[in-house]
């Protein structure tokens, strides 16, 4: 009777395998303007907007940059979702027969590049004149 348990055990828990859910984590990333160039920490991901996929949650680096426009540099925290921690995550990604799709948007506003007055340049000019 142990043979038969231990058989009926592996094979339902190669059907939930076959048959269980997943968790798809997607992340958009939108720029104020648009098509700025976006790099998550340190790989370019393209241009925005643009939505990538993720596997894990926590403190991502975020750059962007577009000509004409202070490039901006920052970091944002992806906090994981209730269904996504232990022990809840074996449940959601082995034995839900459903897939979750774990969205996130972030949109950022980019500052136009201040060109420097005339009168600032003369005055830092004659600073560094002094200086030296």
């Amino acid at each position: 009777m142990g043979k038969y348990n231990l058989s009926v055990l592996i094979t339902f828990g190669l059907i939930a395998l076959v048959l269980g859910g997943c968790v798809e984590r997607k992340l958009t990333i939108n720029t104020n303007p648009q098509e700025a160039l976006v790099i998550l920490n340190d790989e370019e991901i393209g241009t925005s907007p643009v939505t990538v996929s993720f596997e894990w949650y926590g403190d991502y680096g975020v750059r962007i940059q577009k000509q004409g426009y202070e490039t901006l540099q920052t970091h944002r925290q992806l906090k994981a979702p209730w269904y996504d921690k232990f022990p809840f995550d074996f449940f959601a990604s082995v034995l839900n027969p459903r897939r979750i799709v774990d969205s996130y948007e972030w949109t950022f506003e980019l500052a136009p590049v201040k060109e420097p007055q005339r009168q600032e340049l003369i005055k830092d000019a004659e600073k560094l004149k002094q200086q030296l």
